[in-house]
């Protein structure tokens, strides 16, 4: 079953649920996806449902961190439930230690030697972990490796 087709099945039965939380937090994502197929005008592969949801989960981190801060943690905790929501649909996470193996492997394919090769390793790595892994988180990892 594609992930699209997952997505649908879940909003029916959090509508035969009566679980309006989660069916609206389905009903975003559907948007998302909608969407994005009507301004590019193509049916998305599982690996572009993907990364609508990735973008989703960045926008809704980003929200949380506002909203704590101004102090609304009402909103804060609608925002984390629809983050708990998304993830449902991403493959499983990586490690921080398979996220370092492979960043190990990239940079000495890459022949990277600082951090004016961070680009270079940042696009050879993100297909690698596409989906499994947080690319802020990564990000991170580059600069620490790569100073």
């Amino acid at each position: 079953m594609s992930l699209k087709a997952q997505i649908t099945e879940d909003m029916k039965t959090a509508m035969r649920a009566k679980d309006s939380a989660r069916l609206g937090a389905i009903r975003l994502l559907q948007a998302a996806i909608k969407q994005r197929e009507v301004d590019e005008r193509i049916e998305l592969s599982d690996a572009d449902v993907i990364s609508a949801i990735e973008k989703m989960l960045k926008q809704r981190r980003d929200s949380i961190a506002a909203y704590e801060s101004a102090n609304r943690t009402d909103l804060a905790d609608v925002e984390k439930y629809e983050v708990s929501v998304l993830q449902e649909y991403l493959p499983q996470q990586l490690t921080e230690a398979e996220i370092l193996t492979i960043l190990d492997q990239v940079i000495a394919d890459t022949g990277a030697a600082g951090v004016k090769d961070m680009g270079k390793v940042m696009a050879t790595i993100k297909p690698l972990v596409a989906g499994k892994a947080d690319m802020g988180k990564i990000s991170g990892f580059i600069k620490t490796r790569l100073v």
